[in-house]
This record gives structure tokens, C-alpha cells and sequence, in this order.
């Protein structure tokens, strides 16, 4: 397994590791339900160092990236960031990332999920006919996301980018703990508001940084979260993550993700997926939350009242901060509309659910 340079401070601290994505990493430190809810109310520090960085420099940098994504990036102005995705010949989803614009129509940042990144660059390879400058910066690159809604005040001593009044899907470049040329993004994956910063994986900057992270914030309450937690924040938020919710087959507007897909321009399957749109999808991602007891896994079957299969869940869980299970799952789209009674097959028993407007928190 491959490490981040991390690694050795989350075992130090007791964190239970596992795989993931090819990587050793945190699942959870104290355990899931405190550390969710340390984000939720204070401030969490993920290292996520793990995701894939791809820098694109050059007078065709946004071609290329129009090419290839669903949303506009020509709309993007220096500092900003923009959600977007992938999509293959079918219109299925390749990956969905970020893309931050370092120098409009020059220079840009896209960041990509772990697991995806040499697909992903071997997908961007193969689109870069006009000889794109591309530097997988991945292994270099260290990613910490401190999220919370205590987050940016706890670590606005740290630096003299005034992150307090960052805007969403914003960022900047400057110092931080001492460490010159930070990239640090009000950006994130909880919804509990926060930054995420990048930088270079050397000179000690990886120690450097996360000692003064939690010099100036353990005191605070300030806590290491693990990937199990992460992964309970997201769902509340109804935030999708690839392997689960999106893959080669599910298309964006089945995902609930039209909103990315802007047909002003032409990208991959851009006119299989404005076909979709017009002849409307026969699927789509839909919350739901368990009215029985019970939790709903990956995989589980979806339901109507007399046993039907309607559907897959996608993902769920018990959700910390409602105390009830919740999940996401593609149903057909006449099952879709909020208020639905549904059932979630788990062990040969029908569990009732509904469907419920997103995010669940």
C-alpha cells in the first residue's frame, strides 16, 4: 500500500487503518459517530492526500478541459473553482472532480478521485490532441481538508489570506504556518463549511503544517477525522462519490447532476445527453430515509409495495446527526417524486422508506 506523507502521524495517533484506494489510510481515530460530529459542531482535520492533482498549463489548457467536461470552465475567472465530471462516448461518468483556475484560459488544476487517476489521466491523454502541457503532480501533492463551521477561524492565525471571508468555490495562494506557495480552497466534502489546502510535498511542509494545525487548534477541540466519518458527512449532504453513486454507466442527468451539464458548448456525448434530457431519463438518484429499523448497504434492492425490484441503493448509512438511516439509490424515474413509499430489501424482509429532498441535514 502507498502511503501519504501522514501516514506515520495518524498511526502515532491510534487511527484504525485500512485500504483504500490503494493507499493506507485513516478510517477512524475515537470513532465514527464523535468524529462526525466534531465537524458538524467544531472543526475536523482529513488528510487526503490520497486524490489525484493534474496541472494543465497552456494557450489550449481550456480547450481541452471544454472538451472533456460537462460544465462550463470558459466561465471561470482566476481563483475560482468549479465542480464538473468526466463523461465517456455513452455518457457515462468517468469521474466527477474540480477544477481550479490558476490563470484564466492558461492554467488550470483539476483534481480528480483516488482511485480514478490513472484513468483519468489516461483519459485526458488521449483527448490532449493539441499538445496540452500535463503534469501529474499526484504523488507530490499533499492535501489536508479542515472542515467545520469553527474551521477558518481556528486557522485564520496561521495565515495572512483572510480565509474567514473566502467565498465558496474560491481560493487563494500565499503562506501558510510558514509554508510558501499554499493553494487553500473554501472547498470541501461535509457541508460544514472549511478549507482544504494543497501544497508541496517537501522540505518538511507535510510536518511543518500539521504540527501548527493542531498546535493552534487542539485546544480548541480541534480533531483528526477519519474516512469513516467522511463518508457519513458526505451522505447527509446528499453528496455523491464515485464507485458508489456515479460510474461509467450512470449518465450526469440520472445522477441529479444536470446542473454540471451545460449544453452551450460541445463535450464527450454532449448530444446523447441532450437527447436524454429532451426524452427525459428512465432512472434517477433519489434520497431516501428508512422508516423501519434498519440500515441500507450498497447494493440492497429497492422496492414497491408488493416486492417489485424498482431500484439499487447506492449508498447508506445510520446518520449521526438525525439519528435515523438514510441513503441513495437509483429508482425508476415514476418512483422519484419526494414523499414516495418505498422498501429497501435487507435480509429477505421489506423495510419501509420514502423518498426525501436532498441534503438530508
Amino acid at each position: 500500500m502507498k502511503q501519504t506523507p501522514f501516514t506515520k502521524k495518524h498511526i502515532g495517533l491510534g487511527a484504525k487503518m485500512a485500504e483504500f484506494a490503494g493507499y493506507n489510510m485513516p478510517i477512524s481515530y475515537s470513532g465514527i459517530n464523535e468524529e462526525h460530529q466534531t465537524v458538524r459542531k467544531n472543526a475536523g482535520v482529513f488528510d487526503v492526500s490520497h486524490m489525484g492533482e493534474f496541472m494543465l498549463k497552456g494557450p489550449g489548457a481550456l480547450a481541452l478541459i471544454q472538451r472533456v467536461t460537462t460544465n462550463d470552465a470558459s466561465k471561470l475567472k482566476d481563483n475560482q473553482a468549479q465542480y464538473s465530471c468526466f463523461t465517456n462516448e455513452q455518457g457515462g461518468i468517468v469521474d466527477d472532480l474540480i477544477i481550479y483556475c490558476i490563470e484564466a484560459g492558461k492554467v488550470y488544476m483539476i483534481v480528480v478521485n483516488a482511485a480514478n487517476i490513472e484513468k483519468d489521466w489516461n483519459w485526458l491523454s488521449r483527448h490532449n490532441t493539441d499538445g496540452v502541457e500535463m503534469h501529474n503532480i499526484s504523488e507530490k501533492t499533499c492535501l489536508l481538508a479542515i472542515q467545520g463551521p469553527n474551521a477558518t477561524a481556528l486557522l485564520q492565525p496561521l495565515t495572512d489570506i483572510d480565509i474567514l471571508n473566502l467565498k465558496y468555490y474560491t481560493f487563494q495562494k500565499g503562506t501558510f504556518a510558514g509554508v510558501d506557495n499554499v493553494l487553500i480552497s473554501a472547498t470541501g466534502y461535509t457541508g460544514a463549511g472549511g478549507v482544504e489546502i494543497y501544497f508541496e510535498d517537501k522540505d518538511g511542509a507535510a510536518d511543518q503544517i500539521w504540527d501548527a494545525i493542531f498546535a493552534q487548534g487542539g485546544p480548541k477541540g480541534l480533531k483528526p477525522i477519519g474516512l469513516a466519518a467522511r463518508d457519513t458527512l458526505r451522505l447527509e449532504m446528499g453528496y455523491c462519490l464515485y464507485g458508489n453513486d456515479l460510474n461509467d454507466i450512470t449518465t450526469p442527468l440520472e445522477a441529479g447532476l444536470g446542473w454540471i451539464t451545460k449544453f452551450t458548448k460541445e463535450f464527450t456525448a454532449g448530444d446523447l445527453l441532450k437527447q436524454q434530457k429532451e426524452a427525459g431519463v428512465t432512472q434517477k438518484l433519489v434520497g431516501f430515509e428508512l422508516l423501519d429499523k434498519g440500515i441500507p448497504r450498497n447494493g440492497y434492492e429497492i422496492c414497491d409495495e408488493n416486492g417489485a425490484v424498482i431500484g439499487t441503493v447506492t449508498s447508506g448509512t445510520q446518520s449521526p446527526s438525525l439519528g435515523k438511516a438514510i441513503g441513495l439509490g437509483y429508482v425508476k424515474s415514476a418512483f422519484a417524486a419526494f414523499e414516495t413509499p418505498v422498501f429497501i430489501k435487507v435480509r429477505d424482509k421489506l423495510l419501509k422508506a420514502k423518498v426525501v429532498k436532498l441534503p438530508f441535514a
